[in-house]
């Protein structure tokens, strides 16, 4: 009897199929993804081990750092149609004027640290130009404390818009004084904003 022989087959995989879907994902990934605006003030966080999250909206957040070798504070409101009322408060209180452009742009920007009256040069600057601007801090002393005014109006603002209490969050650099912290403190306080967010970094439980 003859023997049998049986056909080899190849033992190899055709992957073109798992290449096709891995480049699926990966477009997706990329074109799904949203890119990650330079922060206009870079600040390091404190380390903690709390995981609380900051509210996704109904948000102001003030952040404290270094700029130009002295200590800054910079503003930050969210919501588009809350930082165009706010804007329209300061523009009235400080007699500036905006144009229409102007606000829109304002609504969509991130965080600032500059007088009411210079914003517009801001404004007019593309969105990657801003943090190379050099801005010198929103005006925090008792002469001229627009800080205080941006607080006060946005939280009027706020309630205008969202019908809702505004709330805080600050952000300070970890090698910050205290008084400089203490200050923005005491300014929310004085408006009778007696709770708010200190913004840290995640750090591990065995640390």
């Amino acid at each position: 009897m003859g023997k049998i022989v049986m056909k080899k087959k190849s033992t190899s995989t055709d992957m073109t199929a798992m290449c096709d879907v891995a480049f699926l994902l990966l477009t997706f990934f990329i074109l799904t993804a949203t890119a990650k605006t330079p922060e206009v003030l870079p600040v390091d966080t404190p380390q903690s081990t709390v995981q609380t999250k900051l509210p996704a909206d109904n948000l102001s957040t003030l952040t404290i750092g270094k700029a130009q070798g002295k200590t800054v504070v910079f503003f930050d409101l969210k919501g588009k149609d809350v930082r165009k009322k706010a804007l329209e408060f300061m523009a009235d209180k400080y007699d500036v004027e905006f144009t229409e452009k102007e606000s829109e742009e304002f609504g969509l920007m991130e965080s600032f640290g500059v007088p009411i009256q210079n914003l517009k040069e801001i404004l007019n600057m593309k969105a990657a130009d801003r943090s190379k601007a050099g801005q010198p801090g929103i005006p925090k002393d008792s002469l001229d404390n627009q800080l205080k005014d941006w607080v006060l109006y946005s939280r009027k603002a706020n309630i205008e818009v969202n019908n809702k209490e505004l709330n805080f969050a600050i952000k300070g650099d970890a090698k910050e004084q205290y008084p400089a912290i203490k200050q923005v403190m005491d300014l929310l306080q004085d408006q009778k904003v007696n709770s708010f967010n200190l913004v840290t970094g995640l750090r591990g439980k065995n640390f």
